[in-house]
This record gives C-alpha cells, sequence and structure tokens, in this order.
C-alpha cells in the first residue's frame, strides 16, 4: 500500500492511518511495489497522466469524476483502458443509495430537478485543496465537482436514448471566486423527459453541511425529498401518500462505495458505473461550460 500526492505533507495524516508510505510522484510510487488496485483522486488537471501510467502497468483504477479537464481527457482514459483490458470504476456514489431509491418509486423519471448546495469555495483552502479553486487544475468550480452525481441519476434511470443540455447558466456572484459557485442546467430527453440541475458553493460555513432537495415525477407517481430527509410519496394509482425518513448525507455513501470496490474488483467492478458513463455524463457537464459567460472561467473544455 502506498499514498501518492504532489504535496505529500498534506497527506501524511492519512498515510499513517493506513500505516503506508508517502511518494510526492505517481512514478516512485508505481515503482515501490505491486499494486492491485489504485485509487485516482487529486488535482484533475493529473488525472489523464495518472491513469494512463496506471493502464500502461496493468493495474485496475478508480477514478473520481471528471477524470480530466474535457471530454478528450475522460475519452483518452476510456479508450486506452478498453483497449489494455483494464478495468476501472467511477464513484457516482448517489447511485443506488438512499436519494435514488427514493426517487426510483416514482418510476423512470419525466420530470426530475436535484438540488445541491455545498458550503463556500474557501473551505477548499481551510482542506488543502486550494487547486480545487483554480480552473487550469480543476476544470471548473461547483458545476464540474458536484452536478455530475445527478447528471447520472437521470442518466440512470431515464428511458430516454438521447439527453441533451437546453440550458446552463453559471455565476460566480456570490462569492467572486475564480470559479463559478452556482449553477443550473436543464436537460431534455428524446423521450420529453426533463431534468433541471441547481448545484452551488452557496451554503455558509455551518455544522448543516449543505442544503439539499430532490423531486421526481413518473409513471408511478410523485417523490419529494427535503434537506432533512423527509420523504413523501404520492401514488399515482388512488393518490395515497406514504412518508418516511432517509440519510440525505452524502459523505458515508463513500465508505458504501469502497466496499463495493472491494468486493467487484477482481471481476472487473462488475455492476459498477464504468468509464463510458463518465463520458456521458461529462460531456452535458463540459457543454454546459461552453455556453458559460464567465470570465474567470479560462480553462478549455475542447
Amino acid at each position: 500500500m502506498a499514498v501518492q500526492d504532489e504535496e505529500p505533507d498534506q497527506v501524511t495524516g492519512i498515510a499513517r492511518r493506513l500505516d503506508a508510505p508517502v511518494y510526492g510522484d505517481v512514478g516512485e510510487a508505481l515503482d515501490a511495489g505491486p499494486l492491485d488496485l489504485a485509487y485516482v483522486f487529486g488535482p484533475h488537471d493529473r488525472m489523464v497522466d495518472t491513469c494512463l501510467a496506471l493502464i500502461e502497468r496493468g493495474i485496475p483504477f478508480v477514478v473520481e469524476k471528471p477524470g480530466g479537464t474535457g471530454p478528450e481527457d475522460v475519452a483518452r482514459i476510456r479508450d486506452a483502458a478498453a483497449a489494455a483490458g483494464v478495468a476501472a470504476t467511477v464513484p457516482f456514489v448517489q447511485r443506488g443509495g438512499p436519494v435514488d431509491d427514493a426517487l426510483s418509486q416514482a418510476g423512470a423519471p419525466t420530470y426530475q430537478r436535484s438540488s445541491f448546495v455545498a458550503g463556500p469555495p474557501e473551505r477548499y483552502h481551510a482542506a488543502g485543496c486550494s487547486w480545487m479553486l483554480d480552473p487550469a487544475r480543476s476544470g471548473g468550480g461547483c458545476l464540474v465537482n458536484l452536478a455530475p452525481h445527478f447528471v447520472d441519476l437521470f442518466l440512470q434511470r431515464s428511458r430516454a436514448r438521447r439527453v441533451e443540455l437546453v440550458a446552463a447558466n453559471l455565476s460566480a456572484s456570490l462569492h467572486g471566486a475564480g470559479v463559478e459557485d452556482h449553477a443550473t442546467l436543464v436537460l431534455a430527453g428524446d423521450d420529453g423527459s426533463e431534468a433541471i440541475i441547481e448545484v452551488g458553493y452557496a451554503f455558509p460555513v455551518s455544522p448543516v453541511q449543505r442544503y439539499c432537495s430532490f423531486t421526481s415525477a413518473g409513471d408511478s407517481g410523485y417523490v419529494d425529498v427535503s434537506t432533512s430527509g423527509d420523504v413523501s410519496f404520492t401514488h399515482t394509482a388512488g393518490g395515497v401518500t406514504e412518508s418516511n425518513t432517509i440519510d440525505v448525507d452524502s459523505d458515508p455513501l463513500y465508505g458504501v462505495f469502497a466496499r463495493q470496490v472491494a468486493d467487484t474488483w477482481a471481476d472487473g467492478f462488475a455492476g459498477l458505473p464504468t468509464l463510458d458513463d463518465l463520458a456521458d455524463t461529462m460531456s452535458l457537464i463540459w457543454a454546459a461550460y461552453g455556453r458559460s459567460s464567465i470570465a474567470s472561467l479560462e480553462v478549455s473544455h475542447g
């Protein structure tokens, strides 16, 4: 086991808990010993090179979204992994989670809305991840960081054969950082379905951490999930409403995903999100950046 970060001092605590050595260079970490599996996090502008190095050595890997800073990055990783027969997966952790399960009660989404507003940009400085606020390194702000989960949920549940971006608005007005702190997308499927996705870095620093809410309308009924986790499902048949409460905190979902990875890595991550799924999701995200008029977003997205 090994931990690698271009700023090794940032990960010494993690390495200590794992009783693992720390390396500042990817090549050094790979040369240190055989690896069965790798998790690729960190600056998005380094993801392509790291993934290609793993593929060259035949090491299965988990790569965090966005997989790079533009659509060509994900395509390179996907194509190289497929050609080499190296398995890879993506932590779209909302899949199969409490929110996904609740929304699925309505059936395939005809109209779906997801709102997920996290804390302010400065929390990344405190976490030692200042690169998240540099668009040349991160590829963007709240849109690239938060929205992929909810785009993926819609794509997975929708009956549409094709989903397109029909509207997008990005703003950095609240905090004036180098990346957007609020974004709204409207997606439309060729079956007439629609998804509205709102994400942001607009919530204050607070123990509450975030605001979130979700709705979905489908053949089976209408589901409403509040930021407190209260779920209301009204059946189409009979109009009866059922209520319950779920945990909408996304943090525990990463532990669930890590266990799924451990259970499936020897079988090529069977049943987990694929690089094709990542490419489909990120194509819509980067299309939204293509419509952005925010001058501070200077990174090219192909």
